[in-house]
């Protein structure tokens, strides 16, 4: 690993765990600042719809700017941003500058792509990509869990401080191994340029598969935990180990994706793709055997993220000359496409569906995905 890599994986560690640790104090928050739960949720929920808009508005202006200093500004915010959520005289001024810090968020990982992908030997863009996708999988499996035990011991402000040191961290790193030429800077920075990539067929049929993949994916992900205990029967307090190795599984696959999409691109996205479709079809008749669920979840985890890499490469591949837009619109896709698969799967389970009908969301979802992947896999190999 390249040590550019890795203070970009900082950042992403930082930026993931600081997401996700929400879950983990939002009672604390609660009860201090004398909100409901739905209230404090905003905090997650307004964060998910500023990483979706975020993204895309700055990238717009932005392509011109050395994308180091990008790097740079976007972790200051979040350095800063952070270091006030710990002092917040309220919930109002707490959701505000959570708000603020998830613009950045879309913005940092479209640009961070970007570089990753250019500081590499060509053979290692998908190795590239998956490494900064891992920084969010470890920031589940260590981050979050650190971040909750520090809340839990300290209260909630030691965990947004604590966030902030993490950024202060990631910056320290970027400013010193990130290269400040050569690191993703295109000559073009344009709107006109930046819109232009996106009428090319892998970009869009790309951010297609992102979309409909996700969408399936987070409507059982979403509800699992009440899947497993009353579909499958497995006592609540095993659920948080089976999280866990979601998270193991989410790891490996970012990982062993970026490898295959090195090795053979549209061949892994599709086979991938496919073998999704598999899991969520053994997960319909052995939904109710706990041992068989246990397995599963590893593997859904490992496949539900090893598609992200090579997917995520092949927009970077065909946007070389104008990355920022359509980098960010990544981060993006999953946000809008994460929240509708919730929404959707939640929809089901209050007009009276089982939590047993989820799995059959992943199978049509992943079989869509799987079906313009190789449509558009058919369509290179036409084109030479």
């Amino acid at each position: 690993m390249s040590p550019a890599l890795f203070a970009l994986f900082a950042a992403a560690f930082a930026i993931g765990t600081s997401e996700f640790v929400i879950a983990g104090i939002l009672p604390a928050v609660s009860g201090d600042l004398a909100i409901s739960i739905p209230t404090a949720a905003l905090l997650v929920s307004l964060y998910a719809l500023g990483v979706a808009v975020g993204g895309p508005v700055l990238a717009t202006f932005t392509g011109r700017y050395p994308k180091k200093l990008l790097l740079l500004i976007y972790v200051g915010i979040f350095v800063v941003g952070y270091a006030f959520c710990a002092v917040a005289p309220g919930f109002t001024a707490l959701l505000v500058a959570r708000i603020f810090i998830a613009l950045i968020h879309g913005a940092y990982f479209g640009t961070a792509m970007v570089v990753a992908t250019t500081i590499v030997e060509e053979k290692r863009r998908g190795f590239a990509v998956g490494l900064i996708l891992a920084g969010l999988t470890v920031a589940n499996i260590i981050g979050v869990p650190i971040g909750t035990a520090i809340g839990t011991a300290f209260g909630w402000r030691m965990t947004f401080a604590a966030v902030s040191g993490l950024g202060v961290v990631a910056f320290a790193l970027i400013a010193l191994l990130v290269p400040a030429t050569g690191a993703g800077d295109t000559p073009h920075g344009n709107l006109a340029a930046e819109l232009r990539v996106l009428t090319r067929e892998p970009v869009w049929s790309s951010i297609a598969i992102i979309i409909v993949q996700t969408v399936g994916q987070f409507a059982l992900f979403t509800y699992i935990s009440p899947l497993l205990t009353t579909v499958s029967g497995i006592d609540i307090g095993v659920v948080p180990w089976l999280l866990l190795l979601f998270g193991l599984g989410s790891t490996v696959g970012v990982l062993v994706g970026g490898r295959l999409a090195d090795w053979r691109l549209m061949a892994s996205l599709t086979g991938i793709l496919a073998a999704q479709v598999v899991i969520y079809l053994l997960m319909v008749p052995f939904a109710g055997m706990p041992w068989a669920m246990a397995v599963m979840v590893l593997v859904w985890g490992a496949l539900g993220f090893a598609f992200g890499a090579p997917a995520q490469t092949r927009i970077l591949i065909n946007t070389r000359d104008a990355p920022l837009l359509a980098s960010s619109l990544i981060p993006s896709s999953f946000n809008v496409a994460m929240a509708f698969g919730a929404w959707f799967g939640g929809t089901l389970i209050d007009h009276g569906s089982s939590y047993a009908i989820l799995p059959w969301i992943g199978v049509v979802s992943a079989a869509l995905a799987t079906l313009i992947s190789a449509v558009s896999w058919a369509r290179e190999r036409r084109a030479g």
